[in-house]
């Protein structure tokens, strides 16, 4: 290990393989996946996660699903998924204890509509229902994420890599 300033940052490691970006080894797994259909990749991109007691869970939703709210009157894009609870314990506690669901569950980052004008939500798998209003979901950061609406769900739009 190699000291540089005050921290310890190991040396580079020996010299790599040469790419050839005719080896499919070397091909980047987001470069493969751009190229599949979202129905050939849609197995994939199931959220899985292993939770504190042991047991595994799939998300039930997808991103890029149109979802909403089963008590409150709102509909949204999912455009991220966290495997159980990751947001503040203040907003956690400003939920009515009543309402308030388990920790234990994905949470769903939504693009949100409702009479009112859009926003962003945080909210729990199980107060989410998928939507079977067809119409696009109206929120402008919808069109920066997702490239198309195809059968009822977004798909996301590429990412600039360099």
């Amino acid at each position: 290990m190699g000291i540089r300033g005050a921290f310890s940052i190991p040396d580079p490691p020996a010299a790599a393989p040469r790419r050839s970006a005719a080896d499919p080894r070397f091909t980047s797994l987001p470069a493969r996946l751009n190229r599949w259909k979202r129905t050939d990749i849609a197995p994939i991109m199931v959220l899985v996660s292993k939770l504190s007691s042991g047991i595994e869970r799939h998300a039930r939703f997808r991103i890029g699903d149109i979802v909403r709210h089963r008590i409150y009157p709102f509909r949204g894009v999912i455009y991220d998924v966290d495997p159980e609870f990751a947001n503040s314990e203040e907003w956690w506690n400003s939920i009515p204890a009543a309402v308030r669901p388990s920790k234990d569950q994905p949470f769903y980052h939504l693009f949100a509509e409702n009479a009112q004008g859009h926003y962003n939500a945080y909210v729990s798998e199980q107060n989410l229902l998928r939507e079977d209003d067809p119409r696009p979901v109206d929120h402008p950061q919808v069109l920066e994420t997702f490239s198309a609406l195809e059968d009822g769900t977004y798909v996301l739009r590429p990412r600039a890599r360099h």
